[in-house]
């Protein structure tokens, strides 16, 4: 095998995952938030789970990325552990359709003489000036890139038959009884994990059964190892989430694990069982049968090892998910016994939920993760104005200060949730985006910045109740009672926002006058307070420095108002255009 053939057959392997990358990634787009609503709802038992996995694995091409997006949910609590792992089964089951369209498109279709002209038409959409006919072409050139590469990949493989030597290698390799289907079990795992894309690993199975370098039970056994090696994405993905992130990872490794154990234990008879259903299905020979040998990928032999490798991926996953399916809530038990909960993890409440797992497989993708995570960031800075509201009534010195610490934790939380969302956004940025999406990630920005700045208007009002206090001074019944009013009609302007900013994300949103009246009863509570206070201090009825603080205080909690309402427009103008 010569250095170009070499090049040539690294390149061609490039183009086939780059082909699949993009074909993946263009499916999502088209698909859209759409995967995302499906996965919540059709999770409420472990069949309805891991029917929805096999959907969606069906629909993106990518298990990895079904996988990814699970592990991102489980995150952020939106699907429990048990509800996670049957879809995870459902997506190992999704992920056999790519070697099926490999085997009849790629080898007995040939399909790759279309795929120059569908490249063409991939372009033509490409350059259409709509979102969805980009991704319509974005996956066209995928699926062609795919089989191109497939096409290249064959073509630059050479033909053992005519290298006696390499040959016979290949063949001791494949001479040492069950010892030899470890071998290769190793094989096809750690060139999955080198590979990081089961997919590419199969393809590469296939056109080495086609072309005689292995025989089938080899090719079995590499399928097997696949299964193993394809479960550290989910693993990567969990490494940077919580507790139930890593579970849920750890539980896609038991569930192919246990597979490939009771497939090595039954190696013998479940291969005679796929290559049975193989005679039957397609009247092809046995390919499990003793002495089967592969001369033409393109003879019935051919055509029977590539559809029974195929079978065989199928029926490993589709055993191994019914029986499993109904212990889900057993393998959640095993591994939460094996990561348990970190004594500090239920304290920790203020931790990111639903971007710390990472990016998800496109940026549309992600960009709605990242608006989950900014409404959380919403709540968790109401919460802040709440302590802030708590701290301006209290009378104890003892508990002021706890308020106060929690107030100044709040600034440190709202600093570090601004920066994560941030770099996050960074990230996506960096990605090819749709200009409609680029303009989300724009006003995505400003929104954070001023919701990091409604922290410190908590962490100033904070500030100045310690002033008062460290000056003797004390607000009476009424004046509390003013101060309370305003921070109610601030809770009612937050409200107001995370109404806003959830209606944003589900595509709902029509306008932001309830926005406008939550600022303008701000607004107008403050101009009729600090016309009361002036008219005190010239009477003499209030003391001036303690109504010095008051006004302080009203005119932080205005400006927390105008960041509402900046948040609010910023909305309006990404989401609804005006």
């Amino acid at each position: 095998m010569s250095i170009l053939q070499v090049f040539t057959l690294l390149g061609a392997l490039g183009m086939f995952l780059y082909g699949m990358n993009l074909m993946s990634s263009g499916l999502q787009k088209v698909a859209g938030e759409k995967l995302r609503g499906f996965l919540s709802a059709m999770t409420s038992n472990p069949l309805k789970g891991a029917l929805t996995g096999l959907g969606i694995t069906t629909v993106i091409q990518s298990s990895s990325a079904t996988t990814v997006m699970v592990v991102s949910f489980v995150n952020a609590g939106l699907l429990s552990l048990t509800q996670a792992i049957s879809v995870i089964m459902g997506a190992n089951i999704g992920t056999t359709v790519t070697a099926w369209l490999v085997s009849w498109l790629g080898f007995k279709a040939d399909i790759s003489v279309l795929a120059v002209p569908l490249m063409l038409l991939g372009f033509l959409f490409s350059n259409s000036k709509k979102d969805k006919r980009k991704n319509i072409g974005e996956l066209i050139v995928g699926f062609s890139l795919l089989f191109l590469g497939l096409s290249f990949m064959k073509g630059a493989v050479p033909d053992l038959r005519q290298t006696p030597e390499v040959l016979s290698f290949v063949t001791e390799w494949a001479g040492y009884g069950f010892g030899s289907v470890l071998l290769f079990l190793a094989f096809g795992t750690i060139l999955t994990l080198v590979l990081q894309s089961s997919s590419a690993t199969m393809a590469i199975t296939l056109i080495m059964l086609s072309m005689g370098w292995i025989p089938f039970t080899m090719a079995c056994a590499m399928v097997l190892g696949e299964n193993i090696g394809t479960t550290i994405t989910a693993n990567i993905a969990a490494s940077v989430g919580n507790t139930q992130a890593k579970r849920a990872a750890l539980s896609h490794t038991f569930f192919n694990l246990f597979g490939v154990l009771w497939a090595l234990i039954l190696f013998g008879p479940f291969l005679q069982l796929v290559g049975k259903i193989t005679e039957v299905l397609f009247g092809l020979p046995n390919p499990a049968a003793e002495g089967f040998v592969v001369t033409d990928s393109a003879s019935p032999e051919g055509a029977a090892a590539l559809y029974g490798l195929s079978m065989l991926h199928t029926m490993f996953n589709l055993i191994n998910t019914l029986v499993l399916v109904w212990c889900t809530r057993y393998m959640a038990k095993v591994v939460s016994w094996i990561i348990k909960t970190p004594e500090n993890q239920e304290k920790e409440i203020f931790r990111l939920k639903y971007i710390s797992a990472g990016h998800l497989a496109t940026p549309e993708l992600s960009v709605e993760q990242a608006f989950d995570e900014i409404i959380h960031f919403a709540q968790i800075s109401k919460n802040g104005a709440a302590y802030a509201q708590s701290a301006i009534k209290e009378q104890n010195a003892e508990q002021f200060e706890v308020l106060r610490g929690k107030l100044v934790k709040y600034e440190e939380i709202s600093d570090r949730i601004e920066y994560e969302i941030a770099t996050f956004l960074n990230g996506v940025s960096a990605d090819e985006i749709s200009e409609s999406t680029s303009v989300k990630i724009k006003a995505m920005y400003k929104i954070i910045g001023e919701l990091e700045s409604l922290g410190d208007s908590g962490n100033t009002i904070g500030r100045i109740l310690s002033r008062k206090n460290m000056h003797k001074k004390e607000f009476d019944a009424e004046t509390i009672n003013n101060l309370n009013t305003m921070a109610n009609a601030v809770a009612n302007a937050y409200d107001v926002m995370i109404e806003n900013l959830v209606a944003a994300h589900k595509g709902e949103l029509d306008d932001i006058m309830n926005a406008y009246n939550a600022e303008e009863q701000i607004n107008v509570i403050r101009n009729d307070f600090r016309d009361i206070v002036v008219s005190e201090i010239d009477n003499g009825t209030k003391n001036y420095q303690t109504s010095v603080y008051f006004m302080d205080i009203m005119n932080e909690y205005e400006r927390m108002g105008d960041y509402m309402i900046n948040i609010s427009q910023d909305l309006e103008r990404a989401f609804i255009g005006k």
